[in-house]
């Protein structure tokens, strides 16, 4: 086995930890995410992409507090919250539309 390769494998957040486990099977839930791109953003819901922005953001500022620093956890949560928001970012602007669409299909107010 290569030094490079050992130093991965016997790192304190390598693949015989959790640390290592947890955030690689939760990329799952990202590509979920991602693959709803395709999805109309009025079957999106807000409180479902509000709790994945969120959760995200505040592991992205846990990954670096803790020891050992967790870049695997980061990455994967940098990505998650990113994914929510850009969610959000469609269905608050499907909302708008929807919106404007009825407010100008009313016709003028006298």
């Amino acid at each position: 086995m290569s030094q490079s390769a050992r130093g991965f494998w016997n790192h304190p957040a390598g693949p015989k930890t959790i640390f290592f486990w947890a955030p690689t099977m939760k990329w799952g839930i990202t590509a979920a995410n991602i693959k709803d791109f395709s999805r109309p953003p009025e079957l999106l819901s807000v409180p479902q992409q509000s709790a994945v922005a969120l959760t995200g953001l505040i592991w992205c500022k846990y990954s670096l507090d803790i020891i050992p620093k967790n870049y695997n956890l980061l990455s994967v949560n940098f990505v998650m919250a990113a994914t929510g928001l850009y969610q959000l970012y469609r269905r608050n602007r499907f909302d708008g539309l929807t919106r404007n669409s009825k407010l100008s299909s009313a016709g003028p107010t006298t």
